[in-house]
């Protein structure tokens, strides 16, 4: 008779609750992430609500809730992080991660969801190309297909005749998220290497929420009371995807991490139709179909 407790099954149900977790992680980020998004549309259609307000709020309470979980886990800062090469690299990241912010949300106030959330899919083949070129552990095959197939068909759904049919604002977010973003991800592995995640999110966020309240308080005291239940809720959402989503870098890497969280573009995407009554495009709808089943089938075969 088969015993449960001998060692080959022990470490068949190892293996099997890791490859579970190791999915499980990005996949509930994504979730979570298409939750923040889909509010944060909806906090933008608010009167007085405009992006430099949005940023101003949204990043102060980030660092609010990133200082509640410095203060409980007390991840390690040493000051060695704040010298030399990591030194300069941190402040990259900062400065990528207010531009990324300002560029997106700008688009965000002046265009639908939808095409954002569809855009944003693009940086997957950049992202998952130059992370497998400048680090050996991160080459995939399946993934690098996965990619091209992914980006392909958001690039068919986007096609208007003879163009992209795209907004003035949103093609600036276009630039940045094929050009500059991967960059940015990227610049996260050697950060991740050494700094606990809590405290990177800590030190991060902290440098740009005082960045955006000194240019935007202005903005920010013209937000209404009425909104900040909503800031509350999708920064929350946002904070607990963005600890959830480093975690999976530090665990399984850039690119699988990268792949499975495109689930969430596909989130949002329905949740802007249904609940806010966005326009359904078909092209959009089954280019986002093939991209969730290029994630599975990519999960499945992974190596």
């Amino acid at each position: 008779m088969y015993n449960k407790n001998s060692a080959p099954y022990r470490a068949v149900f190892v293996i099997l609750a890791r490859v579970v977790m190791n999915a499980f992680i990005p996949i509930l980020a994504a979730v979570l992430q298409a939750g923040s998004f889909t509010l944060d549309k909806v906090i933008l259609s608010i009167r007085r609500v405009g992006y430099k307000s949005y940023l101003g709020v949204s990043f102060s309470m980030l660092w609010f809730s990133s200082l509640v979980l410095f203060l409980i886990f007390r991840p390690p800062l040493p000051p060695e992080l704040f010298t030399g090469y990591y030194a300069w690299l941190l402040a990259l990241s900062i400065i990528s991660t207010i531009l990324s912010n300002v560029i997106y949300y700008r688009a965000l106030a002046s265009d639908h969801l939808v095409e954002l959330q569809a855009i944003d899919l693009l940086k997957n083949i950049p992202i998952i190309l130059f992370s497998s070129i400048l680090f050996v552990d991160e080459r995939n095959p399946v993934f690098i297909v996965s990619a091209i197939i992914a980006t392909t068909v958001v690039i068919w759904a986007h096609w208007d005749g003879r163009h992209f049919k795209i907004a003035r604002r949103t093609f600036t977010f276009l630039l940045w998220t094929i050009g500059v973003a991967p960059l940015s991800i990227a610049m996260l592995k050697p950060l991740l290497a050494v700094w606990d995640p809590i405290a990177f999110l800590f030190v991060r966020d902290g440098a740009v929420a005082i960045f955006f309240w000194f240019l935007f308080s202005g903005a920010m005291r013209r937000a209404p009371v009425s909104a900040y239940g909503y800031f509350f809720l999708t920064n929350l959402l946002t904070m607990t995807s963005w600890v959830l989503f480093i975690i999976s870098y530090k665990r399984s890497g850039i690119v699988y991490t990268t792949l499975l969280f495109s689930i969430e573009p596909l989130l949002v995407y329905f949740a802007a139709v249904v609940f806010l009554k966005e326009k359904l495009a078909w092209k959009k709808a089954i280019a986002f179909l093939i991209v969730l089943v290029t994630i599975i089938v990519s999960h499945l075969m992974r190596g």
